[in-house]
């Protein structure tokens, strides 16, 4: 008989797979990924998902449209308004032609515009950002988040108001101030995704709101000559007035920034906001200032943009102020020169 000691055993046995038992393995092994693997879609549910698409909306639906235009929120009809229409004021300022009723006709027209533009831009900001708006707590009620839309009919409704958007333009704008707003559309799409990958939004933003200003002046113009000399301080003042709210804005969110990875010009300035935004606001009113001191504007325009300048944090406040000045420096200058208003 031989004995082992207690710290001896046997030689193990090699273990061995028959090949029946490891194809058996295989086939499990294989059948679970094919189970988890995302399915073709078959033309059945194709034929759904679009009849689901094209159906009658629900009054939640309905509501939930009315939030992805932010129709509650007027803020950003009068940040893409006001530039426009101090454009109109200073053409109308310019060229003493032009009838006021006109220029009162296109300040409405635009305010349906402008809607219409704010209305686009807080909808694809919605569609492209669904996944970080349910990370935040400000933007986690928003319509797709909560599932009051798919992600799908929210496409589509972004679709019919590029299309109405498209024909109003075409039907109400002439060819110049056409292409200035086409010219920003892609920023449209991609300005909902720069903050995932750069500090910088507002410029975007900026772009988008104050091409306007080109706009409006090409709109009432007589001349066919665009004065981008008198043109371009405004509109770049105007960039630099959407980077002072927008960054003031911004810090609402910077906690959730900061845990979801999202980058904005409020993390970037940090501590130095006020004195950065201060900087900028300067710019804006410098701007604003030489470029109506080069379009003829005198004093009603200047004390306009220095009574402005105490609604530092009223982003609407003063831009409402701005066009005060520019429109009574018209009037006024109508008025003393005998020129039909």
């Amino acid at each position: 008989m031989i004995c082992h000691s207690a710290n001896e055993g046997p030689e193990p046995a090699e273990i061995n797979i028959s090949p029946i038992a490891s194809s058996q393995r295989s086939f499990i092994n294989g059948f679970r990924t094919y189970v988890s693997a995302p399915r073709i879609p078959t033309f059945s549910d194709m034929s759904k998902r679009f009849a689901n698409l094209l159906s009658v909306p629900s009054k939640e639906e309905i509501n939930a449209c009315w939030d992805l235009c932010r129709l509650n929120n007027h803020m950003g009809c009068w940040t893409t308004w006001l530039p426009t229409s101090w454009a109109l004021a200073m053409v109308y300022h310019a060229q003493p032609q032009i009838p006021g009723t006109l220029a009162l006709l296109w300040g409405a027209k635009y305010l349906v515009l402008c809607s219409g533009v704010k209305s686009l831009i807080m909808t694809i900001d919605d569609v492209l950002d669904h996944d970080i708006d349910s990370q935040v707590t400000r933007t986690k009620s928003r319509a797709i988040p909560r599932g009051s839309i798919s992600l799908d009919r929210a496409w589509l409704f972004f679709s019919i108001q590029i299309i109405l958007g498209v024909y109003l333009a075409r039907t109400l704008l002439d060819p110049v101030s056409s292409a200035f707003g086409l010219a920003v559309f892609p920023i449209f799409i991609v300005y909902p995704t720069c903050k995932r990958w750069m500090y910088f939004a507002p410029i975007p933003l900026g772009l988008m709101f104050t091409v306007g200003v080109f706009m409006g002046w090409s709109t009432l113009d007589t001349t066919r000559h665009i004065p981008y000399e008198i043109l371009l301080p405004i509109f770049v003042g105007g960039c630099f007035w959407v980077w002072t709210y927008e960054t003031i804005y911004q810090h609402m969110d910077k906690e959730d920034d900061v845990k979801i990875g999202i980058k904005s010009a409020a993390l970037l300035c940090g501590k130095y906001t006020l004195p950065v935004c201060s900087a900028t606001a300067t710019v804006f009113f410098g701007l604003l200032a030489y470029g109506g001191y080069l379009n003829g504007h005198s004093l009603p325009f200047f004390a306009g943009l220095l009574l402005a300048a105490d609604f530092f944090l009223q982003t609407p406040m003063i831009g409402q102020v701005v066009l005060a000045g520019f429109v009574a420096d018209a009037i006024i200058a109508r008025v003393t020169n005998g020129i039909a208003l």
